[in-house]
């Protein structure tokens, strides 16, 4: 049993405020909240955070060659207030992602964010809406191959990014009955192959506006579908690159908190310096926060989950709690853990990161375990 104290912060559980939150953890599940005692209240208590998109980090790579590159990731992520995330695929060769895919299956779990299983982003995407997935590697959706990935990664993958319009093989409902998370991208789906995309069991729309064909008044296109649908839900990168901050707002007040899932869709760069990376072998230049291929096409991004949280909430005028619900509870639900994750009270896994009045990250605890701390910080 481990106890935890924390005075002059509030927390929010599943049944609202707790102000100076005493929390009592037992193989790495909550017990107990009870409130120490009222008090000016600076900093926040909120659910780590579920990136369920995301290729890299701290100069790893999810498809690296290396059963090193997926520690690194999981190491990295807690200094932003993620907890979970999903290790993400690139199109690629097929050898190299049975590889990636086998490596996800022996992965064994150390200190960190807790890896929940695979995000196949491709293979079985539209060449004309590609993006940064190398298009010498698409592939037409196919049952077997998938079957052949899932097995490769010991049955990990837990959603996958993919073209509905081009599946005449049923790859959309097999991956559906095995529970897997459908979603529509890097699709050229006109509105109608959207809508049949969804009755066939597509159930997200991948990096919300990007790599799909948008909205126009003659033909709305997979976001005026998925607008129309209040089924489905979206990711969404608000860095305010990927997505402006009017889009972002738009895309709120037409969904609502409920519908949108924020990711960071980033890349190895992410926490390092500006200069030149590789995604998908492709060479990647990163100035700021922004990161492109040769040509000017965004290739994923550098944006940690926390700062996704403050811009949404500058971008939207939503709150903190609803903000929260995008990055925590969210994805818990899509994932269908919520029953263990993504809100914070007994019988919830112990996973949560505090924040201070900026939105930054002071501590991140995971499985009951402070897996970050900001140096010279007390409690």
């Amino acid at each position: 049993m481990t106890s935890f104290s924390y005075t002059g912060c509030r927390m929010l559980t599943a049944d609202g405020w707790v102000e100076s939150p005493e929390i009592t953890v037992e193989s790495g599940r909550i017990t107990r909240i009870t409130s120490g005692g009222h008090g000016r209240s600076s900093r926040c208590i909120v659910p780590g955070f579920i990136d369920t998109h995301i290729h890299g980090a701290a100069g790893s790579d999810v498809m690296d060659p290396s059963d090193d590159a997926l520690h690194s990731i999981a190491g990295a992520l807690p200094q932003e207030g993620t907890t979970s995330f999903l290790a993400t695929t690139i199109t690629s060769p097929e050898k190299e992602i049975l590889d990636a895919l086998r490596r996800v299956k022996a992965y064994k779990p150390g200190q960190g964010a807790a890896m929940l299983g695979v995000h196949l982003e491709g293979p079985f995407i539209h060449p004309a809406r590609k993006g940064a997935q190398p298009e010498a590697h698409i592939q037409t959706p196919d049952p077997e191959v998938f079957q052949q990935m899932q097995e490769a990664s010991g049955g990990r993958i837990r959603m996958m990014t993919m073209a509905p319009e081009l599946d005449e093989a049923g790859l959309v409902e097999k991956a559906s009955a095995e529970g897997v998370v459908v979603s529509m991208g890097h699709t050229d789906a006109t509105a109608e192959a959207s809508r049949e995309g969804f009755r066939r069991g597509v159930r997200q729309a991948t990096h919300f506006f990007n790599g799909m064909r948008g909205l126009h008044h003659r033909e709305i296109g997979v976001v005026g579908a998925v607008f129309r649908d209040p089924d489905v839900q979206v990711e969404l990168i608000a860095d305010g690159i990927h997505v402006s901050p009017e889009a972002c707002a738009l895309t709120y007040e037409l969904l609502g908190a409920d519908r949108i899932t924020l990711i960071t869709d980033a890349m190895r760069a992410k926490g390092l310096k500006d200069g030149t990376y590789t995604l998908g072998g492709q060479e990647v230049t990163v100035t700021g926060r922004t990161a492109v291929l040769a040509d000017g096409t965004l290739a994923g991004s550098v944006l940690p989950m926390a700062e996704a949280v403050s811009n949404i909430q500058a971008f939207t005028g939503c709150s903190l709690e609803e903000a929260v619900q995008m990055a925590s509870t969210n994805p818990a639900r899509i994932l269908g853990i919520d029953s263990q994750k993504g809100t914070l009270g007994p019988g919830m896994d112990a996973d949560w990161t505090i924040l201070d009045e900026s939105g930054a990250v002071v501590e991140t605890v995971s499985c009951g375990n402070v897996v970050f701390s900001r140096g010279g910080e007390e409690r």
